[in-house]
């Protein structure tokens, strides 16, 4: 079993990514709530994800997605990132949102749209040169409603086609991660649905293909840490979209709706080794809800997901390898609730004073007068929101 000071030093060397477009307004297909103190720029998203790293100590990245934040230069964003304290990280593709891709981008029947959505995907690598980012993150929203409205076969065809036109433009040190999700937009067929599928391509590709894990993309019921000891396993888990949700994809706060299954979840990323920095898995944040506040969601799914590793980090290894070897189903099963059920709280908060930061981050931030700052600075101007 690992000793304290080798848990923290872990759990210190942890990484967790937060995206850009959490920092701005969002909502349901129905409204989007404006928020005070929301974003207006790019630039103004990278503060407000300093202040998440500045409490915790292990968000030192914000993902970018383009065009949402397109700039003139990019060069010039990944300064003022370091300026802030923090530095660029994922760039993810944004093929969804435009009335040429109502019938899909890559997949799309019309080799027009197909040219267009990929051009895209190619810009994209050009951003991450110029930001100096390690990834790629591509989701597509491509699909059907209905049989018979596209062929299946052809559309993969196609998607592999886009696919390996990327893979051959990343330059050294660069990566393509596919995420995928089970459905919605498309409810017929979605084209990239599940772990599988992208595990699929991303093995023809290469090995600079990963498979991305978004936590809300799945089926109810779905075993998700099998999904992780599988991709890990075979050296194909490339990053982590970390969200919660109930019924469907709801981008919740991380941790939210199942705090156990993330613990599991982080107990197969243990054991797989997916906490060395070497295995290069990325761990990071997607969530966009609509009711809580933007930079307390953030920190409070950061401190989530670091309990949730704490606790896996807690598991007694020996331990569970003889319950398991001698078929104490009983005994095995404990080894992993005493860890989930120890309460890591007073663990991190000795971690975060010995790295010269507050031990309640939440409270930390509350008391920094920064979220009235931005409220009475940022009047005027256009919100970031859903979009933009």
């Amino acid at each position: 079993m690992a000793t304290t000071s080798e848990i923290k030093q872990q759990l210190r060397a942890q990484r967790i990514e937060t995206p850009s477009w959490a920092y701005g307004n969002s909502g349901t297909r129905f409204k989007v709530f404006a928020q005070p103190g929301v974003p207006r720029t790019v630039r103004e998203k990278i503060d407000d994800a300093a202040q998440v790293h500045a409490f915790t100590g292990v968000a030192p990245s914000v993902a970018l997605h383009i065009p949402w934040d397109r700039v003139d230069d990019y060069a010039a964003l990944a300064e003022y990132a370091e300026d802030a304290g923090v530095r660029l990280g994922a760039i993810n593709a944004n093929v969804f949102q435009d009335d040429d891709y109502k019938l899909g981008s890559v997949t799309n029947p019309d080799p027009r749209v197909r040219r267009k959505a990929l051009d895209h995907l190619l810009e994209c690598v050009d951003i991450m040169d110029a930001t100096g980012s390690r990834d790629l993150k591509l989701w597509f929203a491509d699909g059907t409603n209905y049989p018979g409205q596209d062929d299946i076969r052809d559309r993969q065809d196609r998607l592999a086609e886009a696919l390996a036109a990327v893979y051959e433009r990343l330059g050294e040190g660069q990566r393509m991660l596919l995420e995928y999700k089970l459905f919605e937009p498309a409810f017929y067929t979605t084209d990239v649905p599940d772990w599988g599928t992208a595990y699929a391509h991303c093995l023809q590709l290469g090995e600079r293909a990963q498979v991305c894990v978004d936590t809300g993309h799945h089926a109810p019921g779905t075993n998700i840490e099998f999904i992780v000891a599988v991709l890990l396993r075979a050296g194909k888990l490339g990053a982590f979209d970390f969200n919660s949700r109930f019924y469907a994809d709801d981008d919740l706060m991380v941790g939210a709706a199942d705090p156990f299954q993330l613990f599991r979840i982080m107990v197969e990323v243990v054991r797989g080794g997916g906490l060395d920095p070497a295995a290069g898995v990325a761990f990071m944040l997607d969530q966009c809800h609509n009711v809580e506040p933007k930079i307390p969601g953030q920190i409070r799914s950061v401190c989530n997901v670091q309990e949730a590793t704490a606790k896996a980090l807690l598991v007694d290894r020996d331990a569970l390898t003889a319950a398991q070897r001698s078929g104490d189903v009983i005994g095995a099963n404990d080894v992993l609730m005493d860890a989930y059920k120890t309460d890591v709280r007073p663990l991190l908060g000795e971690l975060r004073a010995e790295m010269g930061l507050d031990p309640d981050p939440m409270a930390a931030y509350l008391r920094s007068g920064y979220q009235e700052r931005i409220a009475a600075d940022r009047v005027g101007g256009a919100q970031a929101g859903w979009g933009a």
